[in-house]
């Protein structure tokens, strides 16, 4: 399959909330998400990008700006959240190449972390590795710690520790979001039990946690549909 991964353009953005829309089964909820960090006033720059098969865009990613309150001063890092792709167009690889070049793109901003909250199995395997024990500790306790992860880019250095703070933006949305965001598919019956789904993981009743594979998300937990990036 022959996919191109470009910046996202203005005339794109139709139909990037219709992609999330398909792909996360929501009311548009997340492409609410994506419209209000485009504009939001932040320390870096939004980076976007979309996936294209013959002109159609296909999959997108945001990275959004976010703080790490390390010892030494504030470091302006980003936040990998949404990541989707067309459910007729999943299984292709798209999201591993929009991964890759996300944190290409993060890098040659001269960042040095960039952060998510997702499945350890797709994400670790795309450059990512577990957060809290490299140093960091995430911006909530309703995290669970495997879903915490980063990525190390080029200009880290080691005092580059701390807090992942969200920005205020990504909050907001975030737990404007969380009344929908609840466990689709594999719904978790003992604490424990499920896969990973895109996000923070949620537990889907007190104790258990419901799987994510696509897509990093930060309030009271929040599990999204599994279907946003099936790869």
């Amino acid at each position: 399959m022959d996919v191109r991964i470009r910046e996202e353009h203005e005339a794109d953005h139709e139909a990037v909330s219709s992609l999330h829309t398909l792909a996360f089964g929501d009311d548009g909820r997340v492409a609410r998400l994506v419209d209000a960090l485009r504009i939001a006033k932040a320390s870096l720059p939004p980076l976007s990008l979309v996936a294209a098969v013959h002109g159609h865009v296909t999959g997108h990613v945001m990275l959004s700006a976010s703080r790490l309150d390390a010892p030494r001063r504030l470091v302006d890092v980003y936040v990998l959240s949404p990541l989707s792709v067309l459910p007729a167009y999943q299984r292709n690889g798209i999201g591993t190449q929009l991964v890759r070049h996300a944190i290409g793109a993060a890098n040659l901003q001269g960042v040095p972390r960039v952060f998510l909250e997702g499945s350890p199995s797709y994400y670790g395997t795309r450059g990512f590795d577990r957060a809290d024990t490299a140093g960091f500790r995430s911006p909530s306790l309703r995290i669970p710690p495997p879903a915490f992860q980063v990525a190390r880019l080029s200009r880290y250095e080691e005092w580059m520790t701390g807090t992942l703070v969200y920005s205020e933006t990504f909050w907001a949305q975030v737990c404007a979001i969380r009344p929908y965001l609840s466990p689709r598919i594999n719904r978790p019956t003992t604490p424990g039990d499920g896969d990973w789904v895109s996000g923070v993981a949620v537990p889907a009743h007190p104790r258990s946690f419901a799987p994510v594979t696509v897509f990093p998300f930060g309030c009271q937990n929040g599990a999204l549909a599994k279907k946003a990036t099936e790869e």
